[in-house]
């Protein structure tokens, strides 16, 4: 079978892992009413190792249920299926008979499925178990053979997975389709299996690779992009069938997996560790579909070692445009600022982290920081209620000039907004817990600094406070959420207008509440995230314009849990 990559798009597969055969047939007539563009897979995986033992080890019993399910996919839901049916050895759920086992496979091509799947280490096995024709056509027309390969420990050797795995199964006649599973324990394992979907493209043999863990998400999500056959979603969160599988409405709505992405999508993404809580590939990619960018994805990047990433170009190769724009978190802003060079935006340089890579033409990146644009534009709008709510930035206003900003805490996103607080010509007042970390950080901006003791206890001296802003994660969901860094009676003390929280999760926290309760204007770190991810999506697309309200409803949404 040859892979035309003309046109190509990637299977979305999902399985069906009941373990009764009535539970299965609901979830696949659950799937036949999607509609085709709300997620319906393009291929159910049929889990027949999932079945409850009382079915799986009884043959007669075990042929009739498969039956019964390829029957449901196939002509009443209409939806090509691949009968699967994984041993114990081989990460599955059956520990029973073996040749048992392959005979049930076999059932399935009898049955009608679209495909079977069978363990390359079980494929000679596999072939001897062939039933006998004279009782009818086994494997017909159309019929297709993945023969599969798993590493539950790790990716191997691209030597290993190219001779020992690809070039087996494709030298096997009865084998059409070849399927390599491995668990990734770094982001760049991705980068091995990609360059097997390279030889499998140039041979023009179907073949699908999956990183399964965190550090390979992105050979599912990217799936189109790199040509694999099929790629896996679950039904619903929970019912994954192998660890780091994504939804499969997520696979095909926000990634657009088997819509818009292309061998030519332009890859974006948020780089950091860890990186699963962040709700930049949400927010970023419904912004691009809202826009109508059609030809960028932006993905989850979990990166252990920024330097690593970066050279490793079996996955991030500088040397084409695939890669256009990196966000970027914890721990990688100074790695970033460094692969920039020279090549940064004066304030970021200043600040001393960039949390924004952005391709240039001549190939290079360009790095900003776009959190204290963000952080000094939410708090410039609380100040001056003429400033457009919606604007990703604001470069002219004169709001901070003169004004004394209080900063709370010395860290990355701290010394941002110190530096940006100072470019705008406002007086710059450090309190961190550790004393020597805030003069260093006042003495850098041109500022002055005070003790968290003074702080909290309204002892602000001949201090006028006219913003109090909060960098550090007093207040967040957890343990510290009824926690503040500075209580009401301080606020009331300081003679603060305005309080922003860089925290955002719980949108109000306790110290914008009693702010409030004092009679501040408030900005908080929804304002912040928003803003700079709104300036982000304008850098990545040359000056587009921004959806603020749109993308500030997509999180106001995902804290929802909608």
């Amino acid at each position: 079978m040859e892979m035309k990559m003309k046109d190509f798009k990637c299977k979305l597969t999902t399985s069906i892992i009941s373990s009764t055969v009535s539970e299965c047939v609901s979830e696949i007539e659950h799937l036949a009413k999607r509609s085709s563009n709300n997620s319906r897979p393009d291929i159910v995986e049929l889990r027949v190792d999932f079945l409850e033992k009382s079915i799986r080890s009884d043959e007669r019993k075990m042929k009739e249920a498969i039956g019964q399910l390829v029957e449901a996919c196939e002509k009443v839901a209409k939806i090509p299926c691949v009968v699967t049916f994984r041993p114990t050895w081989e990460g599955g759920q059956d520990d029973g008979d073996e040749e048992t086992r392959l005979r049930c496979l076999w059932e399935g091509f009898r049955a009608g499925a679209t495909y079977v799947d069978c363990e390359l280490l079980a494929i000679e096995r596999f072939a001897k178990a062939k039933p006998d024709e004279r009782d009818g056509v086994i494997k017909g027309p159309g019929q297709m053979l993945i023969c599969s390969s798993h590493e539950y420990e790790l990716t191997p050797s691209l030597d290993v997975l190219l001779k020992e795995k690809y070039e087996k199964i494709r030298a096997n006649d009865m084998c059409d389709i070849a399927k390599i599973a491995c668990v990734c324990q770094d982001i760049n394992d991705v980068g091995r299996l990609a360059k097997v979907l390279e030889k499998a493209r140039g041979d023009g043999y179907p073949c699908a690779v999956l990183g399964m863990s965190e550090h390979g998400l992105i050979s599912r999500l990217l799936a189109t992009k790199l040509g694999s056959y099929l790629t896996f979603g679950s039904i619903r969160a929970g019912f994954e069938s192998a660890p780091g599988q994504p939804t499969l409405r997520d696979l095909s709505e926000l990634y657009r997996v088997n819509t818009s992405q292309t061998r030519e999508t332009k890859i974006l993404g948020v780089m950091g560790n860890p990186i699963a809580q962040s709700k930049s590939p949400q927010l970023h990619n419904k912004a691009l579909i809202s826009a109508k960018v059609d030809d960028k994805c932006y993905v989850p990047l979990l990166v252990k070692d920024f330097a690593e990433f970066v050279e490793n170009e079996s996955l991030f190769n500088n040397k084409n445009n695939d890669w256009v724009g990196f966000s970027v978190t914890i721990p990688h802003k100074e790695s970033a600022l460094k692969f920039c060079g020279e090549n940064v935006d004066p304030v970021a340089k200043q600040i001393g982290a960039v949390n924004t890579l952005v391709r240039q033409k001549d190939g290079s990146f360009r790095g900003y920081n776009t959190d204290y644009v963000a952080a000094i534009g939410a708090i410039e709008k609380a100040l001056d209620p003429t400033i457009p709510r919606d604007a990703a930035e604001t470069t002219d206003s004169k709001a901070l000039k003169g004004k004394t900003v209080l900063v709370l805490g010395a860290g990355g996103a701290a010394r941002g907004l110190a530096f940006g607080a100072k470019f705008k010509e406002a007086n710059v007042v450090v309190a961190n817990r550790s004393k020597d970390r805030a003069d260093a950080l006042a003495e850098a901006c041109g500022g002055t600094s005070i003790s968290v003791e003074d702080v909290a206890s309204g002892n602000f001296g001949d201090l006028k406070i006219d913003v109090i802003a909060n960098t550090t994660s007093l207040g967040m969901v957890g343990e510290r959420v009824n926690e503040t860094p500075c209580p009401k009676e301080a606020i009331k003390k300081s003679g603060a207008v305005v309080c922003f929280d860089a925290v955002y999760n719980p949108l109000e926290t306790r110290l914008l509440r009693e702010a409030k309760e004092c009679g501040l204007t408030v900005a908080s770190g929804l304002d912040m995230f928003v803003g700079q991810a709104a300036r982000q999506f304008e850098l990545f697309n040359e000056g587009q314009k921004a959806d603020y309200a749109g993308m500030r409803e997509t999180v106001l949404n995902a804290s929802k849990g909608n």
